[in-house]
């Protein structure tokens, strides 16, 4: 057949001679036969993506470069994500309640980020955004969990006290806030917790408990608010609230056995002092009585003396004019005043006379008469 003449001949697929085997499609067949020969599209799509390949990758993959163009482009590749990955870290957010303090090395860059979004070169630079606005709240005592003993205080009187308290507290200047102490809620536990001790120990147990709150309120805050200036904290106290002042549960039964026996015993007083108020008005009513009584008495008596006085001098007056008719005006006005008081018994004298003279007692069955009629 020509297309398999073993001659070397140029006829056929095969040609000789110049033609090394080209045949029409470029390529004589394959192992001397038995196959076909490989379609040229196939080759030229490879060879067309290697040219596209290297075109979009400078340098090239495997091209004339050698591994030097691979490791170049392994680097910029690192390079660039290196570069995005630290410009994405620089940006940073401040929200509407906090300022901004960029540090360069740790060292506080001059000005504040107001809120918003800013930049900064990171890792070289980093931020601190402190809540300036936000009031913040420590519960100190009983109300935390942390320690069971914290809200156990000793009183001036001897007595131990549990209280529970709030301290509110807001940033008042960053830069103090951040650089002047570290650890800031804890020292202002403590601060607060020996402020606290220190101004119930010179109250005594009843008015922490009850009327002296407010007084130790204030002061509490006073003297933490000094402390924290004292340090440059750059804190501001805003409040102290006492939540609860009472005996630790331990002696809680006899703390108010031992009130109710006050409460016994200011009931007694009261009574006693309301008995003895009674007993002293009565025995004022009864001296204001006698002193009346003496009064009239007084008043009487001097009247009556001055009334006989007033009497003797007009009998004496009357006496100095006719003594002998005064003289027998006084005898029978005593007469009648004995004999009127007195049982009468007449007797007729003389030897005519009769002796015992019956008469009719007129004067006694009046009186007789009258003391029945009172009955």
């Amino acid at each position: 057949m020509p297309w398999s003449n073993q001659s070397g001949g140029g006829g056929g697929w095969q040609g000789g001679g110049n033609n090394k085997g080209g045949g029409p499609w470029g390529q004589g067949p394959s192992d001397g036969g038995g196959r076909g020969p490989t379609p040229p599209e196939l080759e030229d799509l490879i060879k067309k993506g290697q040219d596209k390949l290297k075109d979009l990758l400078p340098g090239g993959i495997g091209g004339g470069g050698g591994g030097g163009g691979s490791t170049k482009m392994f680097w910029l590749i690192g390079a660039v994500l290196v570069a995005g990955y630290v410009g994405y870290k620089g940006f940073y957010q401040v929200q509407a309640d906090q300022v901004g303090i960029e540090l360069l090395f740790g060292a506080a860059k001059v000005g504040e980020s107001t809120p918003g979004l800013h930049h900064h070169f990171w890792p070289f630079e980093t931020v601190e955004t402190p809540a300036v606005e936000f009031e913040n709240v420590e519960n100190i005592g009983a109300v935390s969990a942390g320690n069971s003993n914290e809200g156990l205080m000793l009183t001036s009187d001897q007595n131990i006290v549990q209280l529970s308290f709030t301290v509110l507290w807001r940033i008042s200047d960053p830069r103090d806030y951040l650089f002047n102490v570290s650890e800031q809620k804890n020292m202002i536990r403590f601060v607060a917790e020996s402020a606290m001790r220190e101004v119930v120990g010179q109250t005594n147990a009843q008015e922490i408990r009850t009327t002296g709150r407010d007084d130790a309120e204030a002061a509490v805050t006073e003297l933490i608010q000094t402390t924290l200036d004292s340090y440059g904290a750059g804190i501001r106290v805003t409040g102290v609230k006492i939540e609860k002042a009472e005996p630790p549960p331990a002696v809680a039964d006899a703390f108010e056995e031992v009130q109710r026996a006050k409460q016994d015993q200011s009931k007694f007083i009261e009574e006693a002092q309301r008995y003895a108020n009674q007993k002293l008005g009565q025995a004022r009513g009864e001296a204001a009585q006698i002193r009346e009584q003496a009064e009239a008495y007084k008043g009487r008596v001097v009247a009556e003396a001055t009334g006989e006085s007033q009497r003797f001098l007009s009998v004496y007056e009357e006496y100095i004019k006719a003594p002998e008719v005064t003289r027998k005006r006084l005898f029978l006005e005593t007469l009648e005043l004995v004999l009127s008081g007195s049982n009468k018994v007449i007797i007729e004298q003389g030897t005519q006379g009769t002796g015992v003279v019956p008469y009719l007692p007129l004067p006694e069955i009046q009186k007789r008469t009258q003391a029945g009629t009172n009955q």
